[in-house]
């Protein structure tokens, strides 16, 4: 379970909480024999760490009064840059929900509060949807911890923002939360500027401020579920309709929420997006177990017609 680095850290780790700790409880903890224990109170002291004992039947360790171990010399984004690797890890399953969530505690042991505030603002607010071959859009980390903050505290953020027209406006947002999804950051919120509820890309602002202008975000209000229904719905291409045979829950099973926006309908499941590649589109409906009916655009008929056509005579040959 342990390698005889992570036992002295773990010892160490016990030694500055507790202040006192005995040799059965160190023994405990690390499922050692207790003259294993002996073995790396020696280890410590021979790399200068004054660890003293004191001796007899209740006899315990403690670390040397007034020492203490020296901080991480870690500025801001540096920890910022190792909690968000932290839980990008986690979801990703390169390391587990336990080792992660007991790195970030005891990370944030040791912050000062107002940093620990914005390490926690990232832990509650964001939302990392990972898949295969991601690669990040580059926003600037400060962006990140600004919105995540802003969410986290409810309280309004004053952004200049860059468009995909290469636009520039300034706005204040209330920004719910912030995810990641498919190399790009995220936010949603309530814009002043524009009067309702908008999705904005991290990597087009270009500058934050905070304001003390507090809000009060919904109480169930879904960040993940809001933010892939806007990204489906951005047209891109020809509007495409599809009656889908089959129920809503498997659908949804079968079609990415990021892809389509996926309604009950007297038929079935109305399947509504936008494809620039009709080719594309027909290949991936084919691979559908239900049927379908098309209602619109004729092209992805056209093309669905000619691949049936190529399988029919494939079968036949």
């Amino acid at each position: 379970m342990y390698n005889p680095t992570t036992r002295l850290l773990t010892i160490l780790e016990l030694l500055q909480a507790r202040g006192e700790i005995s040799g059965s409880d160190i023994a405990e903890r690390l499922e050692v024999e207790p003259r294993s224990v002996r073995r790396y109170i020696t280890m410590l002291r021979d790399m200068g760490i004054p660890v003293e004992a004191e001796r007899g039947r209740y006899g315990s360790y403690h670390l040397r009064p007034g020492y203490r171990l020296p901080p991480l010399m870690f500025n801001d984004e540096e920890i910022l840059a190792v909690v968000l690797g932290l839980m990008m890890a986690r979801k990703a399953a390169v390391v587990t929900s336990s080792g992660s969530e007991s790195a970030s505690a005891k990370i944030e042991r040791v912050l000062p509060l107002e940093l620990r505030q914005r390490v926690r603002a990232l832990q509650d607010t964001l939302t990392i949807n990972l898949t295969e071959q991601e690669y990040a859009n580059p926003a600037e980390s400060e962006v990140v911890a600004a919105v995540t903050l802003a969410a986290h505290e409810q309280k309004g953020l004053a952004i200049r923002y860059e468009s995909s027209r290469l636009e520039t406006t300034e706005r204040v947002i209330d920004p719910y939360g912030v995810m990641f999804h498919t190399g790009t950051w995220y936010t949603v919120g309530y814009c002043h500027l524009r009067k309702g509820m908008r999705v904005f890309r991290l990597d087009r602002i270009r500058s934050t401020r905070a304001t003390q202008q507090l809000f009060e975000r919904p109480a169930d209000f879904n960040v993940a579920d809001y933010i892939l229904d806007s990204i489906a719905r951005m047209p891109d291409g020809l509007l495409i309709e599809v009656i889908l045979h089959t129920s809503i829950e498997r659908a949804r099973r079968v079609i990415p929420a990021d892809m389509a926006v996926l309604e009950t309908h007297e038929d079935g499941v109305m399947m509504r997006c936008y494809a620039s590649n009709m080719d594309w589109m027909a290949r991936y409906m084919l691979r559908f177990s239900f049927g379908f009916r098309i209602v619109q655009p004729e092209a992805l008929r056209d093309h669905v017609r000619m691949l049936a056509k190529r399988l029919l005579k494939l079968a036949e040959a």
